[in-house]
């Protein structure tokens, strides 16, 4: 069966960096895009990055572009978000998101960035 595990989430000061990890299992990992999303208390679901399966290609909502870098090793399996310049803004649960096909979608358990002094 299809598993995300996401890691690496924490408390960081503003202007501090974390990397967050996301480990897949079930698929052929390498032919799909993976996704990033966060989710802040009381707001919506958003996306934050999305990588291609080879990883050639990315794309990152604008609140997090020269910040933000999304990544992929496919031969590990793990799809990586390394968030610098860190804002309390970004505060929230982050999410790693794949859609196999329509209808097919899969999204792991999550983990808490806390920005603050």
């Amino acid at each position: 069966q299809v598993q995300l595990v996401e890691s690496g989430g924490g408390l960081v000061q503003p202007g501090g960096s974390l990397r967050l990890s996301c480990a897949a299992s079930g698929f052929t990992f390498s032919r799909y895009a993976m996704s990033w999303y966060r989710q802040a208390p009381g707001k919506a679901r958003e996306l934050v990055a999305v990588i291609s399966g080879p990883g050639l290609s990315t794309r990152y909502i604008d609140s997090v572009k020269g910040r933000f870098t999304i990544s992929r090793d496919n031969a590990k399996n793990t799809v990586y978000l390394q968030m610098n310049s860190l804002k309390p803004e970004d505060t929230a649960a982050y999410f790693c998101y794949a859609n196999l096909s329509p209808g097919d979608n899969y999204w792991g358990q999550g983990t808490q960035v806390t920005v603050s002094s």
